[in-house]
């Protein structure tokens, strides 16, 4: 079943269609999802953590990551790809351990990101995967924070984006995905110049996503994923509708809706 979900979950990046993902974080999600007629299942590292008390940015237990996916194992029929931020580690054997855990689960992709660390250390836990015999022919989808950190500015950004992708498909990976850039341009020159499929975030109600989704996979961009979107607005709807909020809420209509640092800062206080 690896093999045939693997090569799935591959073919989904050169289709003549986008690979539309909406991001998942426990069973319940994934079976919704699923019967939605997805194709594939992913889930949003911030998503799982929240769903787990836990903030996003390295503190989910890894123990905890196993167990959830897991349980969305159990309700997929579809190839699963997990975000694991930077592998929950500097050292690139433990991420490659990792890694081989959700292998054995039956997870077909796994997304790592560099954050606010080097390159080399990305290249380095990416060659950790692949050498590794229990693991190595996993899809790699590498995100670069660059754009979403704002560790440059315009065409230096877009320079250091195209460099450290470039680094990482040699390396082994098998998708580039750029959280925080959104523009015709910047996903042409992209495009054309990475041999790998590209992965952008969208955000906005499902007609203006698959909107923008169609418009960007003209200009070369292969997948797209909603990441802790679909998380944020099913939980807005149940702060919407609980009493609570009406209660304590002047403006209920934006304090309706849960944004990505309120919801972060939610779980550490219940720390």
């Amino acid at each position: 079943m690896f093999e045939s979900h693997l090569n799935t979950f591959r073919k989904l990046h050169s289709q003549s269609s986008p690979l539309m993902l909406v991001n998942v974080w426990d069973a319940a999600s994934a079976a919704v999802v699923q019967a939605s007629g997805a194709k594939a299942l992913a889930t949003s590292s911030a998503s799982l953590a929240w769903s787990l008390g836990y903030a996003d940015g390295g503190e989910l237990p890894v123990d905890a990551l196993l167990l959830a996916v897991a349980n969305i194992m159990r309700v997929s029929q579809l190839p699963v790809t997990v975000d694991i931020e930077d592998g929950y580690s500097d050292k690139p054997a433990d991420v490659a351990s990792l890694v081989t855990k959700l292998v054995r689960l039956g997870v077909v992709g796994i997304n790592i990101e560099d954050g606010d660390k080097t390159p080399e250390l990305l290249v380095a836990k990416i060659t950790a995967i692949r050498a590794s015999a229990s693991c190595g022919q996993v899809f790699i989808n590498a995100r670069t924070d660059v754009f979403l950190r704002g560790l440059a500015d315009n065409q230096e950004a877009l320079t250091m984006t195209e460099a450290r992708l470039t680094r990482y498909q040699a390396a082994g990976a098998n998708c580039g995905f750029i959280p925080g850039l959104d523009s015709d341009k910047a996903a042409t020159r992209l495009a054309n110049n990475l041999d790998l499929p590209l992965n952008f975030m969208l955000a906005g109600d499902h007609l203006a996503v698959s909107k923008r989704a169609d418009t960007l996979l003209k200009f070369g961009v292969t997948r797209f994923s909603v990441g802790p979107g679909s998380f944020l607005d099913a939980y807005s709807t149940l702060k919407r509708t609980s009493k609570v909020s009406e209660v304590s809420c002047k403006n209920t209509e934006q304090c309706e809706l849960l944004n990505y640092n309120e919801m972060n800062t939610l779980v550490m206080c219940a720390r």
